[in-house]
């Protein structure tokens, strides 16, 4: 029976890796959505919704239906990341195994981490790693796309994969300090939540400098990766680049709007797709050989979804 269930799922193996990735990024457009609406403590405690019940109740009004509405979306993240699971163990893919069961044991951490945030009163700081977490959940989602479908390439030369993981290294500094502007923001989630008690000028000046610094490395490699002939790497740094400015635009005009709702929330979902970005340039450095799965496991592998189209 296990055995017809994972030769049933194993042809939805690439479909389920991008809904893996769908998942994880909407959830922190969901996620921001309970904050940017006040709806942080909507249910006042973890793991229940209230201390009598795990469902909410009609006193705590919309608020509590938004924050026990995004909670019900970890089941759906669930779902997905086992289903992906079942379904690279059908396809007998190892490494894609191995990286689904990441990304499915990341999931019962943030729910973790999410509840001490609540437990916390939303204190920044936890927030802060909350969403880092998120980022690098996304970025393992992507990891578990490029081993399933890439172009086959060796390892890149000394001076763009060099670049590349510096633009990774400075995109994580970006992220973190897009959470340390958060913390000292507005939008805390719920009226009586702590702020970080920096001051948000200061920070968003700060972040706005990690941003140039991203930038320039990202048109360092650019520049590299074209002259030297890396098309996969150009094609994909190019599309990170784009992502980069809009994502800046939009930081600026959020920031000289005062931080309207919809904006903030772009901003987020630019943010998920930013870490996605980064996680495709730092593997697209790195060898990749497509059926070398395959071989290693003495066969061939029986289903298209694991082979570049």
């Amino acid at each position: 029976m296990m055995t017809a269930l994972l030769n049933r799922l194993a042809p939805y193996l690439w479909p389920l890796a991008i809904a893996n990735l769908v998942a994880n990024i909407g959830i922190v457009v969901t996620g921001g959505a309970v904050r940017l609406t006040g709806s942080g403590l909507g249910c006042p405690t973890w793991p229940r919704c209230t201390d009598e019940s795990y469902v909410p109740h009609g006193e705590l009004g919309l608020h509590g239906a938004i924050e026990f509405g995004n909670r019900l979306l970890t089941f759906v993240l669930v779902a997905v990341a086992i289903a992906c699971f079942l379904a690279a163990l059908g396809a007998r893919h190892r490494r894609a195994t191995r990286i689904s069961f990441v990304i499915g044991l990341g999931i019962p951490l943030q729910a973790v981490i999410g509840g001490i945030t609540v437990l916390t009163d939303l204190n920044p700081w936890i927030v802060s790693g909350h969403f880092l977490l998120s980022m690098a959940m996304v970025m393992a989602c992507i990891a578990l796309l490029d081993e399933l479908r890439s172009p086959e390439r060796g390892a890149a030369p000394v001076l763009p994969r060099t670049l590349a993981w510096a633009t990774l290294a400075s995109g994580w500094v970006v992220l973190y300090l897009g959470t340390v502007v958060t913390g000292a923001g507005p939008h805390a989630g719920d009226t009586d939540s702590p702020r970080n008690g920096l001051d948000p000028a200061t920070v968003s000046h700060v972040h706005a400098i990690s941003v140039y610094v991203l930038v320039a490395l990202t048109v360092a490699l650019l520049v590299v990766a074209l002259r030297g002939g890396h098309a996969w790497l150009a094609r994909v740094t190019g599309l990170v680049l784009v992502i980069e400015l809009l994502q800046g635009v939009l930081g600026w005009v959020q920031y000289g709007l005062d931080l309207p709702v919809g904006l903030v929330a772009l901003h987020m979902l630019g943010a998920g797709l930013l870490a996605a970005g980064l996680a495709r340039i730092a593997l697209a450095v790195l060898p990749h050989r497509v059926g070398a799965e395959a071989r290693a496991g003495g066969g061939s592998q029986p289903h298209a979804a694991t082979r570049l189209p």
